[in-house]
């Protein structure tokens, strides 16, 4: 008869170990602290720094409303989830939260005309204090909850059940990826222990099968269980939950869909429905608005300041070689749709690609010499101001690429998978790749690869502030780098 599976020895814990739910409570208390410590704090300098006597009812009243207001607006945006290794590191949501319920809270003191009643002083100094408080705070609550976390007083316990040793590394990437400091998996279970590799993953040892499991949750050493059988049936799945409820532990399901799908996707909701949102509109309402005002304020702006450049490289074409000074090309836009993109001709007219099939390589004898330079410069990129005042382009997004456009021996989308969602965005005239070293000629599938990548993470990470990053990296770009022609 063969010896009993020993599980890994560990003394049970038996001091009070708290969910990480409860830092939910804590950052409540921390911030009412922030604001309630912070008024007197304000008092004491204003006092200290003026002489001058102000109506402590009125005062008192506009910290509450202006605490009212701060918690509502939290609370709206779900600020106080569960603690993430990558969480509100310094604060700044707190800090912006609060100047928007100081801005509330003045709206309303106009309203009720007390205006004059409320002291600018003591005010500036109250909203300084405490957003010095909330900063200062959120380091001082973020070290305090690791060391919990590493003493054991926080946190949870995690044992993976039902997955063999590649499901089982899955959910530990999936679960690494996320950075919860407060989950702790000590291992993985699966009753089929024959045809299971036992060898440990990283620090999750195999525990053995369900009756092993289920001792460990009765003795104490473990939190929770995630059941991640992604195959599993209906009946099978009612009786693991049914015999788990004889612990008192927590019980999930990793649904089938998340360790299979390799996408990104988001947790959200329909009404009340739970949902994964495997694709989003990146840019949408308001964003959208503000991207096409920068944009076309933005182009407007260039096409003024920098038309005499432009008069200048028409006149300079014209001069050189026969032919039209600009260049139309299609290209892919927008969902993918075709758009003709204007360029200056940098090539001679019985010469020029129009299918974009041939790239254009270092010395290239079909490009004339005023295209040489402004290739090099990137002026010849400048009419397609006119693409994004009509809509067609931003100033910053993913390269439009030629439709006939070939990396190697295959068409770019084909190459690369997922190339097509980076039209998911107007395409730029340029972008996080061209400032990242990718600017110029994609050679290998290596480089076209790296540039879907960068224009994919781009799409979901815009904001008006990496645009401008953008911008202002692309100017120095053009001096320096040598890999455009």
């Amino acid at each position: 008869m063969p010896e009993p599976l020993q599980r890994p020895t560990q003394p049970i814990n038996k001091r009070v170990r708290f969910t990480s739910n409860v830092l939910r409570t804590v950052g409540v208390v921390n911030d009412a602290l922030c604001l309630l410590v912070g008024y007197f704090i304000s008092i004491w300098i204003y006092q200290w720094s003026t002489e001058q006597l102000f109506d402590h009812t009125i005062h008192e009243t506009a910290a509450i409303v202006l605490g009212i207001n701060f918690f509502l607006i939290r609370i709206s945006r779900d600020s106080y989830t569960e603690f993430r290794g990558q969480g509100d590191d310094v604060g700044e949501g707190a800090m912006l939260d609060f100047v928007i319920g100081a801005m509330l809270t003045g709206f309303t003191i106009i309203l009720f005309d007390v205006f004059t009643e409320i002291s600018r002083g003591l005010t500036l100094i109250y909203i300084v204090v405490c957003l010095a408080l909330l900063f200062l705070s959120r380091i001082g609550f973020r070290k305090i909850a690791w060391l919990l976390m590493d003493l054991g007083y926080i946190g949870q316990r995690v044992v993976i059940y039902g997955a063999d040793r590649e499901v089982a590394s899955r959910v530990m990437e999936l679960l690494a990826i996320e950075r919860l400091p407060h989950l702790k998996i000590i291992g993985f279970a699966d009753d089929r222990k024959t045809r299971v590799d036992q060898s440990a993953i990283g620090s999750a040892n195999f525990v053995g099968g369900f009756p092993e499991l289920l001792k460990m949750a009765q003795d104490g050493e473990l939190d929770q269980v995630i059941i991640a059988l992604p195959k599993v049936q209906q009946e099978r799945l009612d009786s693991i939950i049914d015999r788990l409820s004889a612990a008192a532990i927590d019980v999930c399901c990793m649904p089938r869909e998340i360790l299979e799908l390799r996408s990104s996707y988001r947790m959200s909701s329909i009404g009340s429905l739970p949902v994964l949102s495997l694709w989003q509109r990146p840019i949408r309402d308001l964003d959208i608005i503000a991207k096409e005002v920068q944009d076309r304020l933005l182009a407007f702006i260039a096409l003024v300041v920098l038309s005499p450049v432009m008069v200048l490289t028409a006149i300079a074409i014209k001069l050189e070689s026969k032919g039209p000074v600009l260049f139309v090309q299609q290209r892919f836009g927008f969902n993918n749709l075709e758009i003709g993109i204007y360029k200056f001709r940098s090539m001679y007219v019985d010469q020029q690609d129009v299918s974009g099939a041939e790239r254009t390589t270092k010395n290239d004898e079909r490009v004339t010499k005023v295209g040489k330079i402004i290739r090099r410069l990137s002026i010849d990129e400048l009419p397609q101001l006119l693409n994004v005042l009509r809509g067609e382009m931003s100033l910053v997004g993913p390269r439009p690429h030629a439709t006939q456009m070939r990396v190697g021996d295959k068409f770019y989308f084909d190459a690369v998978e997922g190339y097509a969602a980076r039209h998911r965005v107007k395409p730029g005239i340029t972008g996080l790749a061209q400032v990242r070293g990718l600017r110029g000629e994609i050679d290998s599938i290596e480089r076209a690869k790296k540039r879907v990548e960068y224009d994919k993470y781009y799409i979901d990470h815009w904001s008006p502030l990496l645009d401008m990053r953008i911008i202002l990296e692309t100017l120095f770009i053009i001096v320096w780098d040598r890999n455009a022609y």
